[in-house]
């Protein structure tokens, strides 16, 4: 015979996995931009000619909190839509999307390698459509809850393309190294 589960039940195997998964994803998204060294205290990136298009710093904090926490929430519905066609092939396109989210910062902040991040970025825009695709078909609120990340992203491959056009020396190179130099000798 097979059962049911009744609505309180499926609220809270929601909770349960949020609980699991917006921290994850949050965690790993704050993790990704700290070791990179992301924002505009980096040394390289404040050196670069930032396009009129560029939002105040404090936005980016403010919209990636938002969009992960989005994020991880839609990742527990899916997740709680336990027996759901399709529900395994849209975990796995999440996580290849996000794999690729979390090696943008590192690439471009870190490495400071412009246009690979660029092919990253460009590379998550079908990603994350496939993976609201295949969401909708378990959970079409979970689809809704990732528009806002695409919509982002096309804004952000758009600033990361603005970056290589006005620094087109920029890309790979090393950090600017300070004009001051001291020499404590060998004595």
């Amino acid at each position: 015979m097979r059962y049911l589960a009744s609505p309180a039940q499926l609220r809270a195997s929601l909770v349960r996995w949020s609980l699991f998964t917006i921290p994850l994803v949050l965690g790993l998204g704050f993790l990704s931009g700290r070791s990179a060294g992301s924002g505009p205290s980096n040394p390289w990136f404040a050196a670069l000619v930032k396009p009129a298009t560029f939002p105040p710093p404090a936005t980016f904090g403010i919209v990636w909190s938002v969009l992960y926490l989005l994020m991880g929430l839609a990742l527990a519905m899916i997740l709680a839509a336990r027996g759901a066609p399709g529900r395994p092939g849209a975990v796995a396109a999440f996580v290849v999307q996000l794999l690729l989210n979390l090696s943008w910062s590192p690439v471009f902040f870190a490495l400071h390698r412009m246009m690979i991040a660029q092919g990253i970025i460009l590379a998550m825009i079908p990603l994350v459509a496939l993976t609201i695709f295949l969401f909708w078909r378990v959970r079409p609120a979970a689809a809704w809850l990732l528009v806002p990340y695409l919509a982002w992203i096309c804004f952000a491959a758009f600033l990361n393309f603005q970056f290589i056009q006005l620094n087109p020396d920029a890309d790979g190179a090393a950090v600017p190294q300070s004009t001051v130099h001291i020499d404590f000798g060998q004595g």
